[in-house]
């Protein structure tokens, strides 16, 4: 098992995430702080707290292949970060409707041992419809928005208010997976399996879904 991967982040999304594409891991969370700097922009933001991450577990674990990332959500370039109480989401609810706002995730894998490691920043655009007063407070009595950044959860039920999206959907989820998979390819930290001949089909296909970290 000591070739598994490691998510480092208790999200519960980015687990399902990766669960779903059927990776081989173990969650083992930074207790990395996530701190601001002084004119950083939002992209050098999430990548240098998700290159953090990775590096923080990879020190305990530098024989294994390490996944982190650190996603925000904003609007006008300003930041907007998880619901404090019932006033802050509905504040930030009035702040989204009807408007284009940005999701963006950076994410870094790291392998410390080897000393190969990337990271990358992957953003997305999405316009949320004008939302009604009743809404906005219904979807706040649901207590989904609280712990979410941005204060909505696209594949839950605030999916009702996103009108469109451009880019990648499972970054607004919490983990960009199209790049992330190209990013573990390229530093061969996971194996695709070969295609096999079909008896039925007579054609070469892939294998299935199997993707698991060199031994």
């Amino acid at each position: 098992m000591n070739n598994r991967l490691i998510l480092a982040s208790k999200s519960p999304r980015r687990y399902e995430l990766l669960k779903q594409v059927g990776f081989d891991f173990e969650v083992i969370p930074s207790g990395l702080m996530e701190d601001f700097v002084q004119k950083e922009s939002p992209q050098e933001h999430v990548i240098r707290l998700a290159e953090a991450k990775a590096r923080d577990v990879a020190r305990g674990y530098p024989d294994r292949w390490v996944i982190a990332a650190d996603t925000i959500v904003y609007i006008n370039g300003s930041i907007l970060g998880k619901p404090k109480n019932r006033e802050d989401a509905m504040e930030i609810l009035h702040c989204l409707s009807g408007q284009e706002h940005w999701v963006l995730t950076g994410f870094s894998v790291w392998h410390l041992e080897r000393g190969k490691g990337d990271k990358e920043a992957v953003q997305t655009v999405v316009k949320v419809k004008n939302l009604t007063p009743a809404e906005m407070e219904w979807y706040v009595q649901t207590g989904e928005p609280f712990d979410k950044a941005g204060g909505y959860a696209i594949q839950g039920i605030g999916s009702f208010m996103i009108e469109s999206i451009r880019g990648s959907y499972t970054n607004v989820v919490g983990l960009p997976l199209c790049e992330l998979i190209e990013m573990l390819n390229r530093l061969n930290a996971i194996i695709f399996p070969p295609p096999f001949s079909s008896p039925t089909c007579g054609g070469r296909i892939r294998g299935g879904c199997g993707m698991r970290p060199p031994a």
